[in-house]
């Protein structure tokens, strides 16, 4: 997928205000609202401090605000306190959440008795790290 762009914050970069886009990575800081089409990643090392709505959102530095999302992913060093409504939520091990959350379906339906109303998964720590 060469022709589809990603809009990159760089680590030396300090920004304050809104945020669209369609595919976002952020290294540096962020302040302010950010709503992205596709994947947000806030890499290691990154600070956000923002209401996010994504389809997809990936963690892996440091994020405090609301969050709206398809998918939430909280890498092994993420760091997030705030607001948390994810129909999928993976936590890593090593990660840490501080707030409210509300994961699963919400088409106003009760789960079936087979079917878990959230999807929870904490998984170890890969293997595959240092690649």
């Amino acid at each position: 997928m060469a022709d589809e762009k990603v809009t990159v914050i760089d680590g030396q970069v300090e920004i304050e205000g809104k945020l669209k886009g369609k595919d976002v990575v952020i290294h540096g800081r962020f302040k302010g609202e950010i709503a992205v089409a596709g994947r947000l990643v806030i890499a290691e090392g990154a600070r956000v401090e923002a209401s996010v709505s994504a389809d997809a959102l990936e963690i892996a530095g440091q994020l405090e605000g609301d969050v709206k999302v398809r998918a939430l992913t909280l890498g092994e060093k993420a760091r997030m306190h705030g607001t948390v409504d994810a129909r999928v939520l993976v936590v890593r091990e090593g990660a840490w959440l501080s707030g409210s959350v509300a994961s699963g379906e919400r088409d106003g339906q009760k789960p079936a008795a087979d079917k878990p109303a959230a999807q929870y998964v904490t998984l170890p720590e890969r293997a595959d790290k240092g690649v």
